[in-house]
């Protein structure tokens, strides 16, 4: 199977802003998706904030599971990394996003103040990340109102603005962004999995099979508890099991091969198949 690519224009605008505001930061948050940090870790997010300090946000971590949330957080402590899990659904994990954020700030006035600087300004943070990984939905939570534009989907944010969440605080919103070629195909999978990627610009039929491969070798207590499916059923056996399950039939009570496969992508991703981890550290 091919890999999965999406990458428009506004992308690449989005990377010249953003090496454009890096001059104005002191602090780079990058989101990454709880259920895949790897996948979801842009290399150029981190080429591009070299020399600043950086907060690693694993969000969505109510989707991922406990199992995975715990290795991910161990190997994030091991590399001495300031970092926080969280899940902007429940708004659960804010209260510690802004304490780093004030961390980030004390240390930021001691150093302006051993170069003679008195004014105490807010500390300056860039919120980015790959898109649909909720960079808006952090800013809105911590400034506790609807400031920035969100959506399910992958390029609601265009463009670029700043928020002040506090006097010690100021978050600067950015779009989503992906690198031009994605070299590892697991980790272009798991990026339309999560639906980093726009739909329409994928082969979702491709997509959901690796799907369902995935949940056969890792999860197969899904497909039998949502499905009433085996791991040793053919593919079209289990879509046919999901679209009993979800009575999605056809005139004449023909399954509905093609709802059920759209259906289950869905399910993945808003959490109703259960928590998902893709990937381990």
């Amino acid at each position: 199977m091919s890999q999965f690519h999406w990458y428009p224009g506004h992308m690449a605008k989005a990377r010249r802003d953003i090496i454009e505001e890096l001059k104005l930061i002191d602090v780079c948050i990058e989101l990454l998706d709880a259920r895949a940090p790897k996948a979801t870790k842009n290399p150029d997010i981190e080429q591009l904030s070299n020399g600043k300090k950086r907060i690693v946000i694993l969000n969505k971590a109510d989707l991922s599971s406990k199992e995975g949330n715990q290795k991910w957080a161990e190997y994030y402590k091991s590399l001495g990394r300031d970092m926080a899990q969280v899940s902007l659904k429940e708004d659960r994990g804010i209260r510690e996003v802004r304490s780093l954020l004030l961390k980030a700030a004390e240390e930021k006035h001691k150093r302006d103040a051993s170069r003679g600087i008195k004014l105490k300004r807010p500390v300056r943070a860039l919120v980015c990340g790959i898109p649909n990984v909720g960079k808006s939905t952090l800013i809105n939570s911590m400034a506790k109102k609807g400031v920035t534009k969100t959506g399910n989907r992958p390029g609601v944010t265009k463009g670029k603005q700043w928020i002040t969440v506090s006097k010690e605080i100021e978050l600067l919103d950015s779009p989503g962004l992906l690198w031009p070629k994605i070299e590892d195909e697991e980790s272009s999978v798991y990026l339309a999995l999560i639906g980093s990627m726009n739909d329409e610009a994928i082969n979702t039929d491709d997509l959901t099979v690796r799907l369902i491969s995935l949940l056969r070798e890792r999860y197969p207590r899904i497909l039998e508890d949502v499905y009433g499916a085996d791991a040793d059923d053919s593919v079209e056996e289990i879509l046919s099991k999901a679209s009993a399950a979800g009575n999605m039939v056809k005139k004449g009570g023909v399954p509905d091969l093609d709802r059920a496969a759209k259906s289950m992508l869905d399910s993945f991703r808003n959490g109703k198949l259960g928590r998902i981890t893709l990937e381990f550290p």
